[in-house]
């Protein structure tokens, strides 16, 4: 089998200053042009041919207003600062297959996108416990982003898995609609309280349990530098915790970095939305499967 792989290097998303549900943050300008894409050719075996599209290198949007305030390790005693990373990319992301609770493995460019990730974060001030999803996917990410960052341990945490999506899980997107008609009609459903046949959440259901989740873990390290490894679903979620009002972000991209602050007053803020300037030698999905509204 061919498979051509279709790669853009990594560009680092529109960053602003840290903002609230009043601020929410701004899209990126619309005169960004794209460069031709570079193209590569494996073989596996077989005889037919399949395409993998990344996403690389467009006008880059600097890091810089984040990067400029790196360089001490002390925090607010008032607020913990949460770093929350999405797992690198499994095959099943490449596939456009739903995982939800499925136990999912990461794929070698996951793989790299997790030691990538690791080597940013281990050149920033010093975190002091790593928790992530116990789904593997997301816990060989937070693995090996705690062995580059000198962690003694992760920390499993249930309530940071990807929300259930029932009898949508294993099936390609693309053919759920035929395969399981009355799950897809439920997750495509605007209620919050709509469940999804086959055990699967609402979307409610996930919203008090992740929330629930970070805010534990908020009050526990307040002061310090937190990094969790969690799933798109979880992410876009937190997003919708801090900014109530903002508009949906879109895709949440694998190993994509994204900083919470929570105050004492049970005050949710963003620092940093979506960066992966670190990921602009390893490429990522363009699709962002999996951390967009399939949120599986």
């Amino acid at each position: 089998m061919i498979v051509l792989r279709i790669r853009r290097t990594a560009t680092t998303p529109l960053l602003s200053s840290p903002f609230t549900s009043s601020q929410p943050i701004h899209p990126p300008p619309p005169s960004l042009t794209l460069p031709v894409a570079k193209i590569s050719l494996g073989f596996n075996g077989a005889g037919s041919l399949t395409f993998t599209r990344r996403r690389t290198n467009h006008q880059p949007r600097t890091a810089n207003s984040y990067m400029a305030g790196v360089g001490s390790s002390v925090v607010n005693p008032t607020y913990a600062e949460i770093i929350v990373v999405r797992h690198g990319e499994t095959d099943w992301n490449a596939d456009g297959r739903i995982q939800g609770h499925l136990d999912v493995e990461l794929n070698d460019t996951g793989r790299q996108q997790a030691a990538t990730v690791a080597d940013r974060l281990s050149r920033e001030p010093s975190i002091s416990v790593v928790y992530s999803s116990d789904l593997k996917r997301a816990l060989e990410t937070a693995q090996i982003i705690a062995a580059g960052c000198g962690a003694q341990e992760v920390i499993k945490e249930p309530d940071l898995w990807e929300r259930h999506l029932g009898d949508l899980q294993g099936l390609v997107l693309r053919e759920a609609a035929k395969l399981s008609p009355k799950a897809y009609q439920a997750f495509l459903n605007q209620r919050t309280d709509q469940e999804i046949p086959g055990g699967g959440e609402s979307l409610d259901q996930l919203y008090e349990r992740c929330t629930s989740s970070l805010e534990r873990i908020g009050k526990k390290h307040r002061g310090e530098r937190v990094i969790v490894v969690t799933h798109g679903g979880v992410i876009r979620t937190l997003y919708k915790r801090a900014c109530p009002n903002g508009r949906s972000r879109g895709k949440v991209l694998n190993t994509s970095i994204n900083i919470f602050c929570l105050s004492d007053k049970d005050e949710w803020t963003i620092k940093l939305w979506g960066d992966v300037s670190h990921l602009d030698k390893t490429g990522f999905l363009e699709s962002g499967f999996g951390g967009d509204i399939t949120s599986g």
